[in-house]
């Protein structure tokens, strides 16, 4: 006779194992098959920087670098992820902790935000629109980072430190 499927289900295992990088430091950790990435990233590895807006793929804040592509941390199941390096606003500066990314400079000499929930998913989405060569106009940019809401209003200011950033080449 069998297994039946919804015995199955209840027999699979609820957790699994997953080895990543992230921000350069690679994590083997084991997961509920249900958590989010931006749940193992905060919760897990205490990196808080990655932020729970909406927690439906609707707001941008927890946009991450997933081998390089933007994803929505919150919409990326963790136990996914094997083998992928993931880059978060913690890892995002090259190198010493006082130096800044050039387009997170840019933000801080656009004032290119206000209550700042929303910029590290801003800087992120920013940082993967210029890899990305989606920065050959404003309208461009506008279209490319639509993605990531910023409830300030701070729009023409994000635009113009992509833009700014995406000048001086670099990304």
């Amino acid at each position: 006779m069998g297994i039946e499927p919804a015995e199955a289900a209840a027999a699979a295992p609820v957790s699994g194992r997953v080895s990543l990088a992230v921000n350069g430091e690679r994590h083997t950790v084991t997961v509920d098959n249900r958590t989010s990435l931006l749940d193992l990233l905060r919760e897990q590895l205490g990196l808080t920087g990655t932020k729970k807006g909406c927690d439906a793929g609707a707001c941008g804040a927890c946009t991450v670098l997933v081998d390089d592509r933007r994803v929505n941390a919150c919409l990326t199941l963790a136990v996914r992820l094997e083998g992928a390096e993931v880059t978060t606003i913690e890892g995002l500066a090259p190198g010493a902790d006082d130096e800044l990314h050039p387009l997170q400079q840019s933000f801080i000499e656009q004032d290119a935000f206000q209550c700042g929930y929303c910029t590290p998913g801003q800087i992120m989405s920013g940082v993967g629109c210029i890899r990305e060569g989606h920065t050959g106009s404003r309208e461009e940019i506008r279209e490319w980072m639509s993605g990531n809401i910023c409830r300030c209003g701070c729009y023409v200011k994000i635009v113009n430190a992509v833009a700014q950033a995406a000048r001086k080449g670099s990304a």
